[in-house]
């Protein structure tokens, strides 16, 4: 038996895998199949009869969604089967389900969402019927209450089950279902209950109707008054693939973009969802502390207020670059903190031992990416997760991993016991359980056995004390286990901060006889560091920086604002196009979607401009010679959109430095899912949903 089947489509001779669908036989000949309940990333339902094409030869239209061209019997004469998709049978059986769906749809397109971009719209006009022939009175459903994120209209929906299939097989929640039968059925939420998956807004994208749609959105915008910017997002460290529509000065939604590499076709909510966050508590102007009073300046005193903070010799200032930090402004400031003589820099905020060991050498490239990329979890055959919980970190990774649990790829867990949605072998809760993974543990030899083994160590082990003495233990583990093979190397790091890997690929790390970023706070809360230079960097404990001048760079009004003595404007990541790398050692770049707000300007250019009022004045005035003497000094920046890898050249583990490791259990480097950043902790919508998360009842703004 051969692999492929040969059919001829409208004509159009095709040979296809025998495991194609004849739905996407004909894709594969150029026909255009209309369809509401398939979709090619969810199992097959069946249920809306839309992809009916005319196989010649059989008594009635088929669904092609749910025939396998493999299991079309040979015809007798041995000639391929033939498939009309226009011919008058099948046109005139899409216009009669085309007519059954429209029976019972309200007549609001006008008011609706989904208006513009709705699938029901535009295959009603290509496929329907000139008018209907229904009578009868039209049934009503009543909305469900499905949370904060996604509003409902459910006398839209059309029982396409696209949202029931998704929080089952991809979100790996059953909080969706299909309730009742016939007339009386309905989608609902058990209970009406909210969402409580962290990918929960896909299905707004999903619904071919507009039953379920963006309820932060609602009622902002049409789709053809948006300008569509395509980019990256920084609200975790996989860099999905986004859209940001925006119009006029305000981003006005984020939609995910396929990127089959990253992200398929979904982004987390916290992606979504945090646009609101970009136009609250903006810095828009420069401010500087008088009389222990912040007051707003001009942009000449706040750059000559910061320009005097930074007059102290080198080793009393210490400069410590935020989660959100893009390349240009990190490498800016390096190049700012070097030319000043200073040594104290960090890009590690949560202290985190990765990128330098404890003797000051710098660790290979391979020693704190995700090595396998994010694709290669699809390449797995046993998974290892340490100290983290991928489902809070990296909610569209986790799906990744689901789906290979689904391919019965066998998940173990040293960590927190949590739900990540699907079943795994619990290891134990800290390095003691690590220790034990030696020959003989099932754990061990499960892994062992692999082909491609697959561990993933997390930010919750590294940034602890003995973080370099876990970093090497798990190093140590991949290649005991066999995780590092000419084309393959298992051994992961999943970051949690966008700007991360940029900042250690760059060395935005403690120089010689310099501090880290604990060694920072606490030499300024001694007094022995004087000044303190923040690039965004809002996770640190600002209350314990003393007495020192205290110079903020950032877009929003968070911790490290508060405790500032100059603060310096700067843009967003939806305006400014500027480089991260994601933690698979992917180089991406945002693309500027709006104008930074008020008098703010790009991290760079603040950068820039400081260093001519300090009399270091940087070698570059323009964001092209900057990048040009980025990828000059750190080649690595030069190839955007390529994933390292694995490959046979990897530096041979094991990485950190061999040590006692402590007894307490790893905890997740996230606890808060929705508030991990400044522009997620001023957006309403993820207040709501942490407050939903927790357990209490969320506090409704007066109007």
């Amino acid at each position: 038996m051969t692999d492929t089947v040969k059919l001829i489509v409208d004509g159009v001779t095709v040979e296809v895998p025998r495991n194609y669908t004849m739905l996407q036989a004909c894709e594969a000949a150029g026909a255009e199949i209309p369809r509401f309940c398939y979709h090619e990333r969810l199992s097959i339902a069946g249920n809306c009869r839309m992809c009916l094409v005319d196989w010649v030869g059989a008594p009635k239209p088929i669904a092609s969604c749910a025939q396998t061209v493999g299991d079309m019997a040979p015809k007798k004469d041995g000639t391929p089967h033939e498939i009309s998709t226009k011919s008058p049978r099948a046109i005139k059986a899409r216009n009669g389900v085309m007519e059954f769906l429209l029976i019972n749809h309200p007549l609001d397109c006008p008011i609706c969402d989904q208006g513009g971009e709705c699938d029901l719209q535009d295959q009603a006009m290509g496929y329907g019927r000139a008018a209907s022939r229904y009578q009868e009175n039209k049934r009503a459903v009543d909305d469900k209450n499905m949370g904060p994120l996604v509003k409902t209209i459910m006398t839209r929906c059309i029982q396409c089950t696209r949202c029931v299939r998704f929080a089952a097989e991809v979100a790996g929640v059953d909080e969706i279902g299909l309730a009742n039968r016939g007339e009386d059925a309905e989608i609902t939420t058990y209970l009406e209950k909210s969402l409580t998956s962290e990918l929960s807004g896909n299905v707004i994208d999903l619904c071919p109707v507009g039953a379920l749609t963006s309820k932060p959105y609602a009622f902002n915008a049409r789709p053809w008054e948006l300008r569509k910017t395509e980019s990256i997002d920084v609200m975790d460290a996989m860099g999905a693939a986004i859209r940001v529509d925006a119009r006029g000065p305000t981003v006005m939604r984020i939609l995910p973009r396929v990127s089959e590499e990253i992200n398929e076709e979904w982004i987390s909510d916290k992606t979504r969802f945090v646009w609101d966050g970009l136009g609250r508590q903006r810095l828009d102007k420069p401010y500087v502390r008088a009389n222990g009073a912040l007051k707003a300046a001009t942009w000449d005193e706040a750059l000559k207020a910061a320009a005097e903070a930074l007059t102290v010799s080198g080793d009393q200032i210490g400069v410590i670059a935020g989660d959100l930090a893009d390349a240009e402004s990190m490498k800016a400031a390096l190049d700012l903190a070097t030319s000043l003589g200073v040594k104290s820099i960090d890009c590690r905020q949560d202290g985190a031992k990765l990128g330098v060991a404890a003797d000051g050498a710098k660790l290979p490239r391979e020693s704190y990416l995700f090595n396998s990329t994010i694709m290669g979890i699809d390449e797995a055959d046993a998974i290892l997760l340490v100290g983290v919980n991928p489902r809070k970190e990296a909610a569209v990774l986790n799906a990744r991993i689901r789906k290979a649990w689904l391919r019965m790829v066998p998940v173990s867990l040293i960590g927190e016991r949590v739900d990540l949605t699907y079943d795994y072998k619990y290891v134990g809760a800290g390095p003691d359980s690590l220790g034990e993974l030696k020959a003989g543990h099932p754990v061990f030899e499960e892994l062992s056995k692999a082909k491609r083994p697959l561990i993933i160590v997390g930010q919750g082990a590294l940034s602890r004390g003995d973080g370099a003495a876990v970093l090497n233990a798990v190093s140590a583990l991949a290649a005991n286990v066999g995780a590092f093979k000419d084309d393959w190397n298992g051994f992961n790091v999943l970051h949690t901060a966008a700007g991360r890997v940029g900042g250690l690929d760059l060395g935005f790390l403690p120089a010689a006889g310099g501090k880290d970023v604990a060694g920072i706070v606490a030499g300024a809360q001694s007094g022995e560091i004087k000044t303190v230079l923040l690039l965004g960097a809002d996770e640190i404990d600002t209350s314990r920086l003393g007495s020192a001048k205290v110079i903020y760079i950032g877009s929003h009004g968070d911790n490290g604002a508060h405790r500032a003595d100059v603060i310096l404007p700067a843009a967003a990541y939806t305006e400014k196009s500027a480089t991260y790398v994601n933690t698979e050692g992917r180089v991406q770049r945002t693309q500027r979607a709006v104008a930074p707000k008020g008098e703010a300007r790009e991290d760079w250019a603040i950068i820039r401009a400081l260093s001519a009022y300090v009399g270091k004045t940087l070698p570059y005035d323009s964001l092209t010679q900057l990048r040009e003497k980025l990828g000059k000094d750190h080649p690595i920046f030069l190839g955007l959109d390529f994933a390292p890898g694995r490959h046979g050249g990897s530096v041979a583990p094991p990485y950190g430095t061999a040590a006692a490791m402590q007894s307490a259990p790893f905890r997740s480097a996230v606890t808060t899912f929705h508030l991990t950043n400044p522009i997620a902790r001023a957006s309403r919508t993820m207040a709501e949903c942490a407050e939903l998360a927790a357990g209490l009842k969320p506090a409704v703004a007066a109007e």
